[in-house]
């Protein structure tokens, strides 16, 4: 709480709901426990003294790692979507289909629920997810990171539970193992692709640091602080 003295010395303004003035300061997510923060080498992590959780990873060069990687994810997530997954030969027919094909044979056939969430899962999510990603790095990467960046970190993880590319290629897998017999299977690129992506993203997400991109927007939650001091200033009685 950060109290403000007014023109009145028996009145004063309380304003709330205010960051800490030491960055340092952290709270262990295991056991609550508050405690300062070290000066960490890059590579080099911190533990809860109490509970032995990890607290923080100083990951080196994150940006630029997590940037070169989102920017191989968005290749990938491209050609995933533009080429065929999956081809079948039966009786001297052919059939192939792309991963929104699947999804569309899927709701066709009457299965549309399962077609919804085919296609948010992966399609949108990881789309948000590559997407959302690659706009907070580009933000952070200025020398004032805007406001916005904060209020994309904070839903960001959403996207990342939902993506689910590494379930549908299980099932895929499931299904090529079943049909096997009754059918030639013609492996497509972007089932390649999409084995590459899972590993990618995963990568995406171990390079960045949330900790470095929340210090480059501390210029934001300070000025927004100044504009809610002069708010109360002014509405201070003399």
């Amino acid at each position: 709480m950060q109290t403000i003295p007014s023109a009145n010395p028996s009145e004063h303004s309380q304003v709330y709901n205010q960051p800490l003035t030491d960055s340092s300061l952290i709270a262990c997510q295991h056991c609550d426990l508050v405690q300062h923060l070290p000066d960490l080498e890059p590579g080099a992590s911190a533990r809860c003294p109490r509970c032995n959780k990890e607290l923080w990873r100083r990951r080196e060069a994150s940006l630029n790692r997590t940037f070169a990687l989102t920017v191989a994810a968005t290749v990938l997530y491209v050609i995933a979507n533009s080429v065929p997954m999956l081809g079948l030969t039966i009786v001297g027919r052919d059939a192939s289909t792309t991963v929104m094909g699947g999804a569309q044979h899927l709701w066709n056939n009457g299965q549309q629920i399962v077609a919804v969430l085919v296609l948010f899962t992966a399609v949108i999510a990881p789309a948000l997810q590559i997407g959302l990603m690659l706009a907070i790095v580009l933000g952070a990467m200025r020398e004032r990171a805007p406001r916005w960046v904060g209020a994309v970190l904070r839903h960001h993880p959403i996207t990342r539970i939902w993506s689910m590319i590494e379930v549908m290629m299980v099932g895929v897998l499931v299904a090529l193992v079943k049909i096997a017999d009754y059918a030639t299977v013609i492996p497509g690129i972007a089932l390649f692709v999409l084995w590459v992506l899972v590993f990618i993203l995963a990568g995406m997400q171990a390079s960045f640091d949330s900790r470095e991109v929340w210090e480059k927007i501390e210029w934001a939650q300070d000025g927004a602080q100044d504009d809610a001091v002069g708010e109360f200033m002014a509405e201070e009685p003399l």
